[in-house]
């Protein structure tokens, strides 16, 4: 019996090894693993002296070699196979552990040329996995650490026989999924950057969990994460409280990206995907107060934001309102402590992600789906132009960059209102901007005077500017773009209004 060891993570190896030899296999390993079986007192034959051919090409070429493979795909009930491998020498090979260098740590250094990444593609390895997965009746394949004890020990009791078909298929499907995931990554990573559209998309996610239900209690679901990110609500610890439903992760990724948005400290509540609440302030508390003063009633049973560490004087700002979910990137000891009372609340510890790296949405369809990266386009306030007779002043300009910051997490057509950094009002999800503008101001009241107006989309009548005005909005800002940009702007300077034109849109359907 025979079994070759080859691994990126080392992890349980020297006691697969130990149980394996134990059991009479010989040992056949390459590199680093070799290196740590030898050190372990384990016997270990090195791939060269099986295939008594020496590495080449830099250690491009080590077990591609028909001794290898010959031993990997020779059909234990085809005679001819049989046949011909004793011909040549070529002695059969009952197990392969092998898993992957992963491609994804190499290509997320910054400082990584297209030749280190080209250097990172593993070719031996899948090409092991693949010959052994496709070969599962005779030949057992491991790529999980996870499954090194069970593997050994029922080799142990009841030799190679002791894995039974079911469970060697399972392997297989395992071993497939693994290369499958590393081939998908390389891919991803060679389209990159060029002029090119892949033709197929594929993507690989693990699961994390399954979900009570989804949206409805009628719907199935389950969380899965990219294992290319180790950030992100999908990879948040949860420090307190019961499962997350499907309608809480949602909306804690909603508060998650809002908060993410912001330099400075920021607090969101968020309610059906959309900010009832927000604001920024130099302390945490002032910030959490603003931003649920902005609709106290909608506050109730919402999600929390932090991008900060939660402080205790924050805490105690919440009194006796009802939370679902707290999201932030970490928590003072005693806010924790007082946060862990609530038997209700869910506290989430998610990580920064510093470079805010673009990732792929997908949205279903009939039939299909929708591709198109996150829109995380940084403000750009040097491209904006003030396109009225009368300029915004600083504050103004300070509310107006809060504002088209804020916007682009509200659903289209998307109206937000700011007075001193704080949303005071909000209109989404409406069929013409008309309506959003009014459902902003309705829920603004008497604060809306003073205010300023975000819109994530051009304004396509001068109605919207009138109708601003009338509820007391001094300052504007919009993409622009449209055919009646110069009556908008005609608008504007008759009621003396300040406007800002930043030329990006920001749908959120």
């Amino acid at each position: 019996m025979k079994a070759i060891l080859s691994v990126y993570d080392k992890t349980g190896v020297v006691a697969l090894g130990k149980k394996l030899s134990n059991s009479g296999m010989e040992i056949i390993s390459t590199g680093g693993t070799f290196k740590q079986l030898s050190e372990a007192k384990i016997e270990v034959t090195a791939v060269q002296e099986l295939t008594e051919f020496p590495e080449i090409l830099d250690g491009r070429v080590k077990t591609l070699h028909p001794k290898i493979y010959g031993g990997l795909l020779a059909r234990r009930n085809n005679k001819n196979d049989i046949a011909q491998i004793s011909d040549h020498g070529i002695s059969t090979i009952d197990l392969v552990a092998v898993n992957l260098y992963p491609f994804s740590d190499a290509i997320s250094n910054p400082d990584c040329t297209l030749d280190n990444a080209l250097e990172n593609i593993d070719i031996g390895g899948p090409s092991m996995l693949r010959a052994a997965a496709k070969n599962f009746r005779d030949v057992i394949v491991i790529v999980d650490p996870e499954d090194y004890d069970q593997i050994a020990d029922d080799i142990s009791k009841s030799g190679l026989g002791g894995i039974d078909l079911e469970y060697r298929q399972h392997l297989a499907h395992k071993a497939f999924k693994h290369v499958s995931e590393y081939d998908s990554i390389i891919s991803n990573y060679l389209i990159e950057g060029t002029n090119y559209e892949p033709e197929r998309f594929s993507i690989n996610l693990d699961k994390v969990s399954t979900l009570r239900y989804g949206e409805n209690p009628h719907q199935s679901a389950s969380l899965y994460k990219d294992p290319n990110f180790s950030k992100g609500i999908a990879n948040a610890n949860k420090i307190h409280g019961k499962d997350l439903s499907f309608n809480n992760i949602l909306d804690a990724d909603a508060a998650w990206n809002i908060v993410s948005d912001f330099d400075d400290t920021a607090a969101v509540v968020v309610k059906h995907n959309n900010p009832c609440g927000l604001a920024v302030n130099e302390n945490q508390a002032s910030a959490y107060n603003l931003a649920f003063e902005g609709d106290p009633v909608s506050a109730y049973g919402g999600i929390l934001g932090f991008n900060r560490k939660v402080n205790l004087e924050t805490v105690k700002s919440f009194k006796s309102v009802f939370y679902e979910v707290i999201v932030a990137p970490s928590y003072d000891e005693a806010a924790l402590d007082l946060l862990k009372k609530r038997k209700n609340l869910r506290i989430l510890e998610v990580q920064h992600d510093e470079n805010r790296t673009e990732q792929t949405e997908i949205r279903n369809i009939s039939g299909g789906a929708l591709i198109q990266q996150t829109d995380i386009k940084p403000m750009d306030a040097d491209s904006w132009t003030v396109v009225t007779d009368k300029t915004p002043t600083k504050n103004q300009l300070d509310d107006l960059a809060f504002a088209w910051t804020a916007v682009k997490h509200v659903k289209s057509n998307a109206i937000v209102l700011a007075k001193d950094r704080q949303l005071v009002g909000m209109g989404s999800g409406q069929p013409n901007r008309l309506n959003s503008i009014h459902l902003a101001v309705r829920a603004a009241g008497n604060s809306s005077s003073g205010s300023v107006l975000a819109s994530d989309a051009f304004f396509p009548f001068a109605d919207n500017i009138e109708m601003a005005s009338q509820a007391g909005i001094v300052a504007l800002i919009q993409p622009g773009g449209s055919i009646r940009d110069e009556e908008t702007i005609k608008s504007a300077n008759e009621l003396g209004l300040s406007m800002v034109f930043t030329h990006v849109r920001h749908f959120n359907h």
